[in-house]
């Protein structure tokens, strides 16, 4: 990401200005991906949408897909959907882990 314009506001929040001037990226185009449910972005009291660097690591990953690898929207919201769904599933894995070892009789002994 190219950093043009002004720095995030202080509570790290982007608005949509300096979004579409840091990543090449027309306003309409990051309202689309809000429209469809690929971007997120909060908004303030008076409605300005406000975009986090959470969100900005989000568009980078869209941006890569649609950009680099020529998949369409619907493909991305797909591929978003799976990594979405491969996280919490490696989340499930870890936390069954933990409770295998904390019950398994010698399981310390065995892993060390």
């Amino acid at each position: 990401m190219s950093t043009g314009g002004s720095a995030p506001d202080s509570e790290g929040f982007y608005l949509i200005s300096y979004v579409s001037r840091a990543f090449h990226v027309h306003p309409q185009t990051l309202r689309l991906y809000e429209r469809v449910g690929l971007l997120r972005p909060g908004r303030s009291k008076g409605n300005t949408r406000l975009y986090s660097k959470a969100d900005l690591k989000q568009l980078e990953v869209i941006l890569g897909l649609t950009r680099d690898m020529g998949v369409n929207l619907a493909g991305v919201e797909v591929i978003l959907r799976l990594r979405e769904r491969l996280e919490q599933l490696q989340e499930e894995l870890a936390q069954l882990h933990a409770v295998a070892i904390r019950e398994a009789p010698g399981a310390r002994l065995q892993e060390e």
